[in-house]
């Protein structure tokens, strides 16, 4: 089994993500395995970056953070290494284009699979050209994750069709950010994939409460949750490793719940 299809093997899944270097790459590392103990099932690392188009204020502000300690790229390869037997649950990369491009694309893949890293998820690269970096990654065993919107209607059939590890359902339109209502159309946008394939399907995007969580679980396979974790990292810095433990436990518990 895919390492990814195990983080929804027979459960609701949590995923939780992090910006890697926010605010330093020790803190980082430490966030990871909270986590994973957490009850994390599949953790989103988020590679900063100077334009990240589908990112609200709170995720753009932790790059910012992370780009000034002197986070980069081979920085964060270094540290997902150095726990990489310590890590049970699958990773995977969240990032754009332009640093996979800037650092090549072939060594990102190589140096992502060294790490321990299971897939990539790049938001600004469209279904239609997701061909030219889909081999490279695949060559290394590692997973290009789609993700669908409620604005992809026409398209999700074609996107579900060959989609590979987890379909990333985004809630509702706009940017990343913690919102006080979620799009009631996901629930359809799910049953269209439904038809297709029996892909997990997560949602992400705006999930911030347990109650919303729950929500998001019980109508597909898992909740994705990046801003509400960022935050609290934002408020706490270095100590911020044991609060965003116990939100992380309590979002699996309401996950686990449904």
């Amino acid at each position: 089994m895919n390492k990814i299809a195990e983080a929804f093997d027979n459960k609701k899944a949590f995923i939780p993500f992090v910006t890697a270097g926010d605010p330093d790459l020790d803190t980082t590392r430490e966030l990871l395995l909270a986590m994973q103990e957490a009850g994390a099932d599949l953790i989103e690392i988020g590679i900063p970056f100077s334009d990240p188009v589908a990112e609200g204020p709170v995720i753009q502000e932790a790059d910012l953070r992370a780009l000034q300690s002197g986070t980069t790229t081979d920085r964060i390869f270094d540290m997902v290494h150095s726990i990489k037997d310590r890590m049970r649950v699958p990773m995977v990369f969240m990032t754009y284009i332009n640093p996979i491009y800037v650092y090549g694309t072939e060594k990102f893949a190589k140096k992502a699979k060294e790490c321990g890293v299971s897939g990539v998820i790049v938001p600004d690269v469209p279904f239609e050209e997701k061909g030219e970096i889909d081999a490279v990654f695949a060559e290394q065993g590692l997973t290009v994750i789609s993700m669908i919107a409620p604005t992809s209607a026409s398209r999700v059939k074609m996107i579900a069709k060959e989609a590979k590890g987890f379909l990333y359902c985004v809630s509702s339109l706009g940017v990343t950010g913690v919102r006080a209502q979620i799009n009631s159309g996901i629930s359809e946008l799910i049953q269209v994939v439904r038809e297709i394939t029996d892909i997990p399907c997560a949602i992400g995007f705006g999930i911030s409460t347990p109650e919303q969580a729950r929500e998001m679980a019980s109508i597909s396979d898992g909740a994705i949750v990046g801003s509400a974790i960022v935050k609290i990292v934002a408020q706490y810095g270095k100590d911020s490793v044991p609060h965003v433990a116990e939100y992380v436990r309590s979002m699996k518990e309401a996950v686990m719940s449904v």
